[in-house]
């Protein structure tokens, strides 16, 4: 019988040993994964957690077998990020399952979704009806995307003639009371500038503030604690 001991060191290595494989394998949110990637976590969980419990089964074999695995998978994306054929095979191709407003009913029957299912898709895109689609999607990951109708496609600066204005991203200079002097240069000011800017609206230290963020021709927005 494992002692407790035992149980928390293997856990703990465990641990270390997925989110080393994770960082090296590289980020992909949960919506992007594909059948494949969520089978191997599956197999993989599975395989670390039983042999955590096993009392014949060593920490360096448990190292041993998310090393190997996680070989195997860094392999296969390699190989998918070099071979067209390859990810073709691993990861399938993007299905269209609408085609000028007309449901393909032989990709929707070959991807083995049915109209519910498609209509729920659409639904979470922001469409209540398919007639108002012209092109959809299924992609890889078992989502969708969607291409409306011109009419029901919303209105673009460029429709109404309007200049267009340059894209920014807001920067975040205090968080919980913190200030991110890593983001001030990215905002192009300094710490005595924020505080400065901070004052004048009857704000004396940046603990007082619970979020603030910068952003170009909008200026400083703050949030206090509460």
């Amino acid at each position: 019988m494992m002692n407790l001991g035992t149980i928390t060191t293997e856990m703990v290595v465990g641990f270390f040993a997925l989110f080393f494989l994770t960082k090296i394998l590289g980020k992909t949110q949960l919506s992007q994964l594909t059948p494949f990637d969520f089978i191997s976590a599956l197999i993989l969980g599975e395989l670390v957690g039983n042999a955590m419990y096993d009392p014949d089964v060593h920490i360096w074999m448990i190292l041993f077998a998310i090393s190997v695995w996680g070989i195997l998978m860094y392999s296969l994306e390699i190989l998918t990020q070099k071979s067209m054929k390859f990810r073709k095979i691993l990861e399938g191709t993007p299905s269209i399952v609408i085609r000028k407003g007309t449901m393909d009913r032989k990709q929707m029957k070959k991807n083995k979704i049915d109209i519910n299912q498609l209509q729920n898709l659409i639904r979470q895109k922001g469409h209540f009806s398919i007639r108002e689609i012209d092109y959809a999607i299924l992609e890889t990951n078992g989502s969708i995307s969607v291409l409306p109708k011109s009419d029901n496609q919303p209105v673009t600066r460029q429709d109404l003639k309007l200049s267009q204005e340059e894209t920014t991203l807001p920067v975040t200079l205090i968080m919980d009371g913190t200030i991110l002097t890593d983001n001030l240069p990215t905002a192009g000011v300094n710490e005595e500038w924020l505080l400065k800017q901070l004052k004048q609206q009857n704000i004396h230290s940046a603990k007082e503030v619970f979020y603030a963020e910068w952003k170009k021709d909008e200026g400083l927005f703050v949030m206090k604690e509460n």
